[in-house]
């Protein structure tokens, strides 16, 4: 079981993703049912990396609209 931080940074050092924070991690964890369970341990919340890991190596990414660069995005038809 490893904390978010300790989750961001082995994805990381492993290759698995390009950049990873853990906010972004406590996001995805939020927001996406497939994300592997999550456990509170005293105030961290913590994964079991066994199963994070495969998590990630399958999962797509899906790029935002970057606003600060591009401005709104465009209206939906």
């Amino acid at each position: 079981m490893v904390s978010f931080r300790e989750l961001a940074r082995r994805l990381v050092a492993d290759g698995v993703v390009e950049t990873m924070s853990h906010q972004r991690l406590s996001k995805i964890a939020r927001d996406d049912p497939g994300f592997p369970p999550v456990v509170a341990v005293g105030g961290a919340r913590v994964v079991d990396y066994r199963l994070a890991r495969p998590y990630f190596v399958a999962r797509k990414t899906r790029p935002g609209w970057r606003t600060d660069l591009k401005g709104a995005p465009p209206a939906a038809e």
